[in-house]
């Protein structure tokens, strides 16, 4: 069915002047001069065909039509700004956040359920993105990054943790070579190409990947999930960034012969000025959950 009523403006207009009685004040609560209330009401009265008010300019009265036509606006004017309020309430309640789908499925997905036992009310809506060009398109509240910048100037930032790296494997495999892994499948992801040479540098150990004569051939995931999947699953010896695999070290899944070392990258929160009170909350949560996480962060091995 087709609705087929006056133009709001006109109907906002006869309504403000009708509960405060005057013109005057009408036009004071929208924002408009007197003049143009008085227009929208003349043209709302043109349309009905019946007059709303009636008495001096000064000392205006509803007629008997008004006050008919009055009670049933206020409460659908009422109703439009509590149905709007909700909406507004929910999206302020309603975070996006952006980060690489292997730092959320390995870090912030196993500990974001005891931010949501804080604040139920809040939901974080979660957007997995890998490259600038992702982090670019999409629009986010909050963003969590690994790298060494430079981040957006419009952009407030604040360093989460540092990174450590080192080579992770399956124990099933560790048994196998206690001492040299340069005999293992290495594995490598597209993502971090030079992860091996960069651990190496560090570390100041060798590096099996270059190792071509005693290496087997080496294996390229297209994802960082799928190659700590791949190390997990026995298929070889990889570059774990500490934050992606301490759950999977604390639970036995991993081994880290020669412990972790800075890799000079940092994980990063950045966010937008003037965040929202949920917002502020997560964040709250996150450098509070990070700081604890970063205590126990590992030493090298000597």
């Amino acid at each position: 069915m087709t609705r087929r009523l006056p133009s709001l403006n006109a109907l906002r207009a006869f309504e403000a002047a009708g509960r405060h009685g005057r013109m005057s004040l009408a036009a004071e609560e929208l924002n408009v001069t007197h003049s143009a209330v008085s227009r929208q009401v003349q043209q709302l009265e043109e349309i009905l065909g019946v007059s709303l008010f009636e008495g001096p300019k000064n000392a205006i009265r509803l007629t008997e039509e008004g006050r008919a036509l009055l009670p049933g606006l206020t409460a659908g004017f009422d109703q439009l700004q509590a149905a709007v309020a909700r909406v507004a309430t929910r999206r302020s309640s309603l975070i996006d956040l952006a980060c690489s789908g292997t730092l959320a499925m390995r870090w912030l997905i196993p500990r974001l359920h005891v931010f949501k036992e804080r604040h139920p009310e809040i939901e974080v809506r979660l957007t997995a993105c890998d490259h600038d060009e992702e982090f670019a398109r999409i629009d986010f509240d909050l963003a969590l990054r690994v790298g060494t910048g430079p981040w957006p100037p419009a952009l407030l930032t604040r360093p989460l943790f540092a990174e450590r790296t080192g080579p992770v494997l399956s124990p099933s495999i560790a048994r196998l070579i206690p001492q040299d892994i340069a005999g293992l499948p290495i594995l490598h992801t597209r993502t971090r190409p030079g992860a091996w040479a960069q651990w190496a540098g560090a570390s100041g150990e060798r590096n099996p990947a270059s190792d071509l004569d005693a290496a087997p051939a080496a294996t390229v995931y297209q994802r960082f999930y799928y190659l700590l999947e791949a190390a997990t699953a026995g298929l070889g010896v990889a570059i774990g960034p500490w934050p992606l695999v301490a759950d999977d070290i604390a639970a036995g899944r991993l081994v880290a012969p020669f412990g972790f070392c800075p890799s000079g990258n940092d994980y990063i929160a950045l966010w937008q000025p003037r965040a929202p009170a949920a917002l502020t909350l997560l964040l709250d949560w996150l450098f509070e959950d990070a700081g604890r996480f970063e205590k126990t962060a590992p030493e090298q091995l000597s």
